[in-house]
């Protein structure tokens, strides 16, 4: 059995039947949406969706730093940029 990943979850069909209810219901936690009784997606929170987009930008941009902390520098002059 998969593990849900989610405080609540929902079969595809209810979903189908009322997503507006169930994303109200939610009350801005994130669902697991079910096939067959294993998880096939996640109802995400708008602003929960923007915080991980923000959060994997900052892991991105941390790791090219710590990909370019060995290479030589390079000294420049902010009138130059």
């Amino acid at each position: 059995m998969e593990t849900i990943l989610a405080g609540a979850s929902i079969s595809i069909t209810e979903l189908k039947r009322n997503p507006s209810a169930v994303i109200e219901a939610a009350d801005g936690e994130s669902v697991a949406v079910l096939v067959h009784n294993k998880p096939s997606a996640y109802l995400v929170p708008a602003e929960t969706y923007q915080r991980l987009l923000e959060r994997l930008e900052d892991l991105e941009l941390a790791e090219l730093v710590r990909a370019r902390s060995g290479e030589k520098r390079v000294k420049v002059k902010l009138d130059e940029l």
